[in-house]
């Protein structure tokens, strides 16, 4: 992912911070309305979670598009009121100057309001970075790539990764080498919704 494109999906997440972090140092009354207008936006996400991105973009375009209009008005009218110098004014000055990265997912129904689920994906990585460190070698490291790569899919694929592995490994050394993609974790959840459906 670019960098450009890293910083628009961050900058939600960074700006509802800012906030949290006053209203949790200070009691801020206005990073409190700030919350909670960003809470009202998130609760329409997550009315709307998991279901087509054309009707998502629609309610987002109807419901969360003139909120955030009004929030935009009254960071702008809030500025007015405070010291140039407050850690609030400097909250405020960062989310407008990121308005287009805040109000650019009610545009795209496929893309999310932040890049939590991301991050939630990648803690698992994170937690395990030092052991990282002694994989023995470039070969070691790849096959743990590897493993981390079929743990991830399987997770994605609604697959438990320990049962998953079981069935792979309880098949691999009959299966022929050319057609080792029917072992992948999207191929065998297909197989197993296929066999479920066919059970039924």
């Amino acid at each position: 992912m670019k960098a450009a494109a890293l910083s628009k999906r961050l900058a939600g997440r960074n700006v509802r911070r800012k906030f949290f972090d006053l209203q949790q140092a200070h009691a801020s009354p206005v990073a409190g309305e700030a919350l909670q207008r960003i809470a009202a936006l998130y609760g329409i996400e997550k009315e709307i979670r998991g279901r087509p991105a054309e009707e998502r973009q629609l309610v987002r375009n109807t419901r969360a598009k003139p909120l955030l209009e009004s929030l935009r008005q009254w960071f702008e009218a809030t500025l007015l009121r405070l010291s140039r110098k407050s850690d609030t004014t400097a909250a405020i000055r960062y989310a407008l100057s990121r308005w287009d990265a805040l109000i650019r997912y009610c545009n795209h129904g496929h893309i999310e309001i932040d890049n939590n689920a991301a991050e939630r994906a990648l803690r698992a990585v994170a937690l395990g970075r030092k052991n990282y460190l002694f994989a023995g070698s470039d070969t070691g490291g790849e096959r743990a790539a590897a493993i981390y790569s079929l743990i991830g899919s399987a997770k994605l694929n609604g697959l438990d990764p320990e049962a998953y592995l079981r069935e792979v490994l309880s098949r691999i050394a009959d299966h022929p080498i050319t057609r080792i993609e029917e072992l992948l974790p999207w191929n065998v959840a297909a197989s197993l919704t296929g066999t479920n459906q066919t059970a039924a």
